[in-house]
């Protein structure tokens, strides 16, 4: 009977089926629920470069684990070298990595690994660089002058978790690099202040209230920021409620931005909510204004959670660890879309499958408003990563390989692939470097280059 009634309904007009065809913008002032991503350059060329900080990193940690334990005792990170071999066995093993990519990467950045043939066991090796040993102990440094701060980080996270103030220890150890802490956070910071934080049995961090805590703990950067705006930009003019509850926002570039778009933005700044460190377990949200109210407390805590990371940016999957202590809903990523003037979603690097998320109000042009000593000793290492490989000095490194290169890729095979790839003929050598490693980075300076691959 329905399907009859509905086969007698007339067919909609011509205008209207053109209008949806068009997609016409809609005409309600509230924020839509689905919106689609709009890319900003400037935030996917900062993942175009922590692609290779990611893969160094990698690396890095697959040549301290290959290394024997009496060369890690006898010297630094930069002093280990391990067979290529071995190496090129583990990235396949470990990372996922091609048969050639791990030699790959690391003839395309000699600036940071040096490949080497050892002049006892006669085969390759590789180690780090002594600028790159350099960087790294440079964060590290960073790292250990900021425990002070990475202690009220750690007590503003948990309090973003109320109303007990207690996170996992696991999530927290997966996001120590985005906050600053050191690899040996739970001895250094959690057990080593016991007035501060307590390690439960099943492997909770708690929150210990202590007199001696700051006033402005539980006080949000947004709040902050506010507040000194006000007072540097006041206007008499100007209604103050305009300002109280708003986020700043700058959208995309090439995001369409309508009447009724902006007037739902306008309608949005101005709705009340909670702060994210108060305690709304108890709040009615049968109404649709405390329900909005809540999604709007929401965004305050991903905006807090951001603020207390280093770099001001997280990955996703990290976030949806702290989903349920910030009250986020299930479908984060399409929850932040909602909000592309505040934050912003990256989805370059390891093919699609990561999304990092920006605040975009700490970055301008690529780079952190308010830069911090771990943020700028981690760009050392990015600037390292950078460098065009055609100044460094490949010849004295290409000559110090001698019969190595069979130990490329794993096999004779292999070798002689990367050998003809990276090297070519006598005659073009510098042109095929040129061809197969140039990134277009930043030249930098090549003074003090021959130090760097003394055998």
């Amino acid at each position: 009977m329905l399907r009859r009634i509905a086969a007698l309904r007339p067919p909609p007009p011509p205008w209207r089926a053109a209008a949806a065809a068009a997609g016409y913008a809609s005409k309600s002032t509230t924020l839509p629920q689905k919106q689609q991503r709009v890319r900003d350059h400037a935030f996917d060329g900062i993942m175009e470069v922590q692609k290779r900080v990611r893969r160094f990193l990698a690396l890095h940690s697959l040549l301290l684990y290959a290394a024997t334990p009496t060369a890690l005792a006898g010297g630094g990170g930069g002093a280990v070298s391990v067979p290529f071999s071995r190496l090129g066995a583990l990235a396949r093993r470990q990372l996922r990595l091609a048969p050639l990519d791990a030699g790959r990467f690391l003839l395309r950045h000699p600036h940071a690994f040096h490949l080497f043939l050892h002049p006892v066991h006669r085969v390759l090796h590789a180690r780090l660089t002594p600028r790159a040993a350099a960087a790294l102990r440079l964060e590290a440094d960073a790292v250990a002058s900021s425990l002070p701060a990475s202690i009220v980080r750690i007590r503003k996270l948990l309090l973003l978790a109320p109303p007990h103030h207690r996170l996992r220890l696991e999530h927290i150890r997966l996001l120590r690099r985005d906050l600053g802490l050191p690899d040996d956070f739970a001895e250094s910071i959690i057990q080593a202040h016991p007035a501060l934080f307590r390690l439960t049995p099943d492997q909770f961090v708690e929150f210990v209230p202590s007199p001696s805590d700051p006033p402005g703990l539980s006080v949000a950067a947004v709040e902050r920021a506010r507040e000194q705006h006000y007072r540097e930009h006041r206007n008499p003019g100007a209604g103050e409620e305009d300002v109280r509850f708003a986020f700043p926002t700058r959208f995309p570039p090439g995001f369409k931005i309508g009447k009724y778009f902006r007037i739902a933005v306008w309608k949005w700044q101005r709705l009340p909510y909670a702060s994210p460190y108060a305690d709304v377990s108890g709040h009615d949200l049968r109404s649709l204004e405390a329900r909005r109210r809540m999604e709007k407390r929401a965004v305050a805590a991903v905006h807090e959670l951001l603020s207390l990371t280093v770099e001001k940016r997280t990955t996703l999957e990290r976030l949806a660890l702290f989903r349920d202590a910030l009250g986020v809903p299930k479908k984060i990523k399409e929850f932040l879309l909602k909000y592309q003037g505040i934050f912003y979603i990256s989805t370059r690097g390891n093919q699609g499958k990561l999304h990092t998320v920006f605040l975009r109000e700490a970055y301008y042009k690529g780079e952190l408003v308010d830069p911090n000593e771990i943020y700028a000793a981690r760009r050392k290492l990015e600037e390292l990563l950078m460098l065009n490989p055609q100044k460094a000095n490949l010849d004295r490194m290409f000559t110090s390989m001698g019969r190595g290169w069979d130990e490329l890729g794993g096999g004779r095979r292999g070798g002689a692939e990367l050998r003809e790839e990276f090297l070519g003929e006598v005659s073009d050598r510098r042109t095929d470097t040129k061809a197969d490693g140039d990134y277009g980075g930043d030249s930098g300076d090549d003074s003090g280059v021959e130090s760097l691959y003394i055998e």
